[in-house]
Order: structure tokens, then sequence, then C-alpha cells
């Protein structure tokens, strides 16, 4: 009898997105692209597809936390990673859950707005996302207008990203890579990690499918998939900006539309 093939295991903890473009689809799209046993706890459901999103539901945290037992229950993981949230009792079940399992690196991509302008966080999930669950991140990943919400900043060039990426670490204690593709007019995809010490610059060309949703969703699941096999952060994310601007650079077609 042969031996079972080992892989580590990731979480993502995310919303369902019935168009399968981003949310849990696409992270465990990721994890297994990369090697990863891909694991999840829904923390939303949404009627949605890649040009709008038609409605949003919240799990139950009674439900969600079901979820994180089932799952822990079973699985030694390795790393997780938090998507949309959105209710403020999901993100404080979330955040007590986690605040057990302090060695577990856990990257937090701060969902708020889809890419079709819908909000993802409720404003009072937005005050318990940085007071409770941001602290116990390895790593938040925003993009320029979460970022800008998380800091009280106004970010407009590159050079902001850097000072963005510090008041992050300041403020939460976190690793930060604060996301640069919603600037204008950069021919590259610049995007600045800080760790409290040092700092990287991940720059790609930029491309057309950085419209296309799920992008943030795809990078925050590589990295987490990266830290699940061991590397450490900065190599985690380099690699992830290559997978990610790979992705991007080579969308699908699905039926009528495109998906990463």
């Amino acid at each position: 009898m042969s031996r079972a093939r080992s892989q580590p295991v990731a979480l993502t903890v995310a919303g369902s997105d019935s168009g399968g473009g981003a949310g849990i689809q696409a992270d465990l799209r990721t994890f297994t692209a990369l090697g990863v046993h891909g694991t999840s706890v829904v923390s939303a459901i949404t009627a949605q597809n890649p040009k709008e999103v038609v409605a949003l539901e919240p799990i139950k945290p009674a439900m969600v936390l079901k979820q994180l037992e089932a799952v822990f229950g079973a699985f030694t993981l390795k790393a997780a990673k938090t998507g949309m949230l959105l209710a403020v009792g999901t993100v404080e079940c979330v955040a007590e859950f986690f605040n057990e399992k302090k060695r577990l690196p856990l990257v937090v991509d701060p969902v708020m707005i889809s890419s079709s302008g819908s909000a993802l966080l409720q404003v009072s999930a937005l005050k318990a996302l940085q007071a409770k669950l941001l602290p116990l991140a390895r790593l938040v990943i925003p993009n320029v207008p979460e970022a800008e919400k998380l800091t009280g900043l106004t970010i407009r060039q590159p050079e902001d990203l850097r000072t963005a990426a510090r008041a992050l670490y300041e403020m939460y204690g976190c690793a930060a890579l604060v996301k640069g593709g919603h600037l204008p007019r950069m021919k590259e995809a610049v995007d600045v990690l800080f760790d409290g010490k040092e700092e990287w610059l991940l720059s790609a060309p930029r491309s057309r499918g950085s419209a296309l949703p799920g992008t943030g969703c795809v990078y925050s699941a590589a990295i987490t998939a990266q830290l699940a096999k061991g590397e450490r952060l900065p190599q985690a994310a380099r690699l992830a900006k290559e997978y990610i601007s790979n992705v991007i650079a080579n969308p699908r077609q699905a039926g009528r539309v495109r998906i990463l």
C-alpha cells in the first residue's frame, strides 16, 4: 500500500462568491495550484458575478465558530487568511478564536469594497477589525483605498505606499504589504512590504487583468499558501507577487466572462 502524499494545510475565512471569481472559491483554487490543501470557513453568502454584487448575507457567528472548530479539530494548520468578513459579529468571533492561535501565521486581507463598488464590510465591523483582528495578524495586505481607511492617510504616489506600510505597522503591530495597483498612471504595479525592520519593493508590469474580480483574494491566498509551505514572509510575498502577476496576465475565459 502506497503512502499518502503529505501536503501542508491552510485555511481561508471568507465569503462565498456565486460567480466563482473571488472569495473562498478563488482562495481554494490558489491553494490547490500552489500545492497546499485548502480548508474553508464561510463568513458570508454572496449573490454575485464578475459584473455586480446582487445580495449579501452574513453567516451567523455561531456557525462561523462551528466551522472553525471543525477545521481545527481535524487538521494541523500551517497558515490562515481572512478575506471578506462583512459583519461585526463575524469579525469578533474570528478574532476571539484566533486570539487562542497566536502562533499560527494569519494573513488579513481587509476586504471593504468589491471590484464592482459594493460595500463588503460594515462600519462597525471595520472598527472591530482594527481593534481586535489586525493586532493578531502576521500580515495585513490592503489596497490603496483600504490602506487609506485603516491609516487615515492619503495615498497618491509610490512614496505614500512606504509611509502607509510603516503607519500600519505602528498602528497594529503587524507587517504590512500595501498594494499600489490603484495608483494612476503607473506602468508598474508596485507594492511595499514592511515588517517593522526591513522594507521590500515588489514590482511587476501592470496588466489589463488587474481589473478583474479576485486579484486581492488570489494574492493574499498565495502568500498564505507560501507561509504554509514554510517560506519566510519576504520570500512568501515575492513568490506570491510572481504568481498573481502571471495569473493577471493570463486570465481565463469562462463562458461570456473573463476570470482569474
